[in-house]
């Protein structure tokens, strides 16, 4: 894999951890939809997401609106045919779900570079996830995070994206789509302290001439970038 993506930090959590994180995650889903979690456990956040994610039951939207009762499908902008839907769109993925809670999208000029997938072997196993995350220099210049908000979705509304072949390989990105209205099952609190990621930045206008000179050519670095 090449040098700029992204694997989860270690050492993964013990059964110990991972015994309370299903508590914690039974716990809240009978609580009632919308419930906001009252995280205090030792562990971080995101190890607990990626672990309620990884399970399958839920999928995961990150938003700095802290008060969604209602998701509604909206037409989004991607140049895969997946992501370019009207939809309710969701990660399977704790990291990348909290990855877009943090972020101040609606009050500031602000493009986004991303991914998360898997690579998957010829008898259908699933590597570790892999990740990219960048943003236009004017955020990581100025801090334009903010607190944000985790969703759980219900898995079984949402469709995964289908696996596809890349450079020989097989891929399935952690992104879900569900083309009807849902409601949220819970939500935990994040905040940008929260996230433990690598995040690159890039000239916003430099990115946007890349991206239209070569659509497929993610994630538009410079070989001194790499």
């Amino acid at each position: 894999m090449q040098p700029y993506w992204l694997t989860r930090p270690g050492p993964e959590p013990d059964a110990a951890t991972r015994a309370e994180f299903d508590a914690l995650l039974t716990s809240a889903l009978a609580a009632g939809p919308g419930t906001a979690i009252d995280y205090r456990l030792a562990a971080p956040r995101w190890q607990f997401l990626c672990h309620v994610a990884d399970r399958g039951q839920v999928v995961l939207h990150g938003s700095s609106d802290p008060d969604i009762a209602r998701f509604e499908p909206r037409q989004s902008n991607d140049i895969a045919e997946f992501g370019n839907r009207t939809a309710v769109y969701a990660a399977a993925d704790g990291l990348w779900a909290m990855f877009f809670a943090i972020l101040d999208r609606p009050g500031h000029r602000m493009s986004l570079t991303n991914s998360c997938f898997r690579v998957l072997g010829r008898d259908g196993s699933a590597s570790e996830p892999y990740y990219y995350f960048a943003v236009n220099n004017e955020v990581l210049d100025q801090d334009q995070f903010s607190p944000g908000t985790v969703y759980l979705l219900p898995a079984d509304r949402f469709e995964r994206e289908p696996a596809y072949v890349e450079r020989d390989r097989r891929v399935l990105t952690a992104q879900a789509a569900c083309l009807e209205p849902v409601e949220p099952l819970a939500k935990l609190a994040v905040e940008a302290a929260d996230f433990p990621m690598r995040l690159r930045g890039y000239d916003l206008d430099a990115q946007l001439a890349r991206i239209e000179a070569d659509p497929g050519g993610f994630p538009w670095l410079d070989a001194a970038e790499i």
